[in-house]
């Protein structure tokens, strides 16, 4: 039981690790503020959640895992409100999103 704990951790510690590599490489990547922060957003949910997940079941059931889970809960409300936010006051304060340019086509008409 204690060998399947442990690899049951390992592949969340990994599992997180791996998300929030890919959300670092997207934040670098990414064009603009909202695709920046979709991305920032998938590693404080998911990378996190996995991480959290990884070391609680790596105490086992004692009060560092109680402390774990309450941290978990918090990013777990608090994150997408705050991305929320977030967007919404860029968007209030006049940043758009960069948008695809859209594709000329040769059936249109030209304007004069």
């Amino acid at each position: 039981m204690s060998e399947a704990l442990q690899v049951l951790s390992a592949l969340c510690l990994a599992g997180g690790g791996l998300f929030c590599l890919v959300g670092g490489i997207g934040l670098i990547r990414m064009p603009d503020f909202y695709t920046r922060m979709h991305a920032a957003s998938v590693i404080e949910t998911l990378g996190a959640g996995l991480i959290l997940l990884g070391l609680m079941l790596q105490a086992g059931l004692s009060l560092v895992s109680v402390k774990l889970a309450m941290v978990g809960l918090l990013l777990f409300f608090a994150s997408p409100t705050a991305s929320h936010a977030l967007a919404r006051a860029a968007l209030l304060r006049g940043l758009l999103p960069r948008l695809a340019a859209p594709a000329a086509t040769e059936d249109a008409p030209s304007k004069p």
